[in-house]
Formats: structure tokens, sequence, C-alpha cells
């Protein structure tokens, strides 16, 4: 089994700063790609970034050259850097990898996070 477990979540003023963290843990062979997602309160879940195993990246346009996605390989982490935080950025924030399981080899499965939520107070 994997699991994944996110941090760095909370409350910050606006133009302010947050840095998620989310780390995969357990029976993994490898971990292909990585991303970001975010539900607001009566809004669907929606992609915020995400990176290749090779480090490719892409982002929704409501967080371009505000929001980096990163990650260290060797933890099996993905981070997310939030810079210039906006009210609209408030939603819980949820941590989703490709992995495969070294109990299963012969496909990636999805796995997410339990979530973090950040606000945005003005």
């Amino acid at each position: 089994q994997v699991q994944l477990v996110e941090s760095g979540g909370g409350l910050v003023q606006a133009g302010g700063s947050l840095r998620l963290s989310c780390a995969a843990s357990g029976s993994i062979f490898s971990i292909n790609a990585m991303g970001w997602y975010r539900q607001a309160p009566g809004k669907q879940r929606e992609l915020v970034a995400a990176i290749t195993s090779g480090g490719s990246t892409n982002y929704a346009d409501s967080v371009k050259g505000r929001f980096t996605i990163s990650r260290d390989n060797a933890k099996n982490t993905v981070f997310l850097q939030m810079n210039s935080l906006k009210a609209e950025d408030t939603a819980v924030y949820y941590c989703n990898a490709g992995v495969r399981d070294r109990s299963f080899l012969r496909a990636y499965r999805d796995y997410w996070g339990q979530g973090t939520q950040v606000t945005v107070s003005l």
C-alpha cells in the first residue's frame, strides 16, 4: 500500500506565501506524475499544477506566475510554492501521484492525499 500525506497548509494574508509538501510512502517501486488539485466550497475539484517524472510542469492559468511545483525524487516528495496568494486561492489542496507499487508492477495507480486547508484572508 501507498499513502500520500500533505502538510504546510494554513491561514495566510492576501499577498503572502505558503509552501505545501506531499510525501509518498509505502511499497513504492516508482512514481510517475505528481500534482496538486484544489476544491473550494461549492466548486468542482480542479488541477492546480502537475509535474512529470522528467520535470515537465503544467499550471492552471489562474496560478501561472504565482505558484511553482517541484519534486524531490529521492524523497518521493512534491512541493507547491504559492506566492502572491489571493482570496480565490482558498480551498482544500489535495496531492495526487501515479505510483507503481512493488507488489503490483503491471501498472501505475492513482493515489490521493487527505487534503490540507489553505485559507487566504484579506
